[in-house]
């Protein structure tokens, strides 16, 4: 889009034009690798790789991608023989860390123009920036999900429905505020059911001008389900090299899940005293 300002350079002026999916950056807690499906090889990293990885990102570039060992290789190649590859499929994979030992990682790996498998991976245990899953006994989840289904069911309007929603789902991972948000032609939002730890303010019922999720954002909303930030006041890893190889193009991150945040985005979350999202 003519005049569109490059990631991280959009001011509240032209911010609903700004190329955030070409962030060419990721959030570190995880690793993003863009592999040749030809040849198997990393042909891009993110800067964190020796942090999580225990290798330099400069040490896997032009590597076959069983450096990390057997078992990455092994999972990423049989993903990649399926044709479903344009949504993120999950992974979840033992990695050859430091000193060869074995880590388990989990994330995702989908496929985009040109061949290029984007694997994006965070270690679930062993490290400062593991994951910590959240417990749930099987027999307590399943019993959720049966009354959650019910009262989902048994809503008859979207209020009802979105109450139920914000609920139960704050009840399943305890999140300090879930709420529904609800995009009017216009573009204007409206938080339309929330809840809340009862030491934090309502937000129920705010209004927001469609210049606070500018429209390219709400597209990758409908694209891309799933959307994390885990510290506003995290430092991005930048992607190695910036552009793909071979291309004058940088990656595409419009579905991956690491994908950095906005600068501006970022302020607006520390205004509100959001630590994460």
């Amino acid at each position: 889009m003519p005049g569109s300002p490059a990631f991280g350079q959009a001011d509240l002026t032209n911010c609903e034009r700004e190329l955030i999916h070409l962030a060419g950056s990721v959030q570190p807690h995880g690793v993003l690798l863009s592999v040749s499906q030809a040849d198997m090889c990393i042909v891009q990293a993110s800067s964190n790789c020796q942090a999580l990885l225990g290798l330099p990102t400069g040490q896997l570039l032009g590597q076959p991608l069983e450096v990390l060992g057997a078992d990455l290789r092994t999972c990423i190649a049989r993903l990649a023989s399926t044709d479903n590859l344009a949504e993120p499929s999950p992974v979840r994979c033992a990695v050859q860390v430091a000193g060869g030992k074995s880590a388990e990682f989990e994330g995702s790996v989908h496929r985009i123009a040109g061949g290029v498998l984007v694997v994006e991976i965070e270690p679930t245990s062993g490290s400062a920036d593991a994951a910590q899953p959240l417990a749930i006994a099987q027999p307590q989840l399943l019993a959720h999900v049966r009354e959650s289904i019910a009262r989902f069911g048994a809503a008859s309007s979207i209020a009802t429905l979105s109450d139920a929603v914000v609920k139960r789902l704050r009840d399943l991972i305890g999140y300090d505020r879930v709420m529904v948000y609800k995009f009017d032609p216009d573009g204007h939002g409206k938080i339309i059911a929330e809840a809340r730890d009862p030491r934090l303010d309502s937000l129920l019922g705010h209004h927001y001008p469609a210049s606070d999720i500018p429209q390219r954002a709400r597209e990758l909303y409908i694209r891309n389900r799933l959307r994390l930030l885990v510290n506003v006041h995290y430092e991005p890893a930048d992607l190695v090299p910036r552009q793909l190889p071979g291309t004058s193009e940088e990656l595409d991150m419009s579905m991956c899940a690491l994908r950095s945040m906005s600068p501006l985005h970022l302020q607006y979350l520390k205004n509100m005293g959001v630590t994460a999202t």
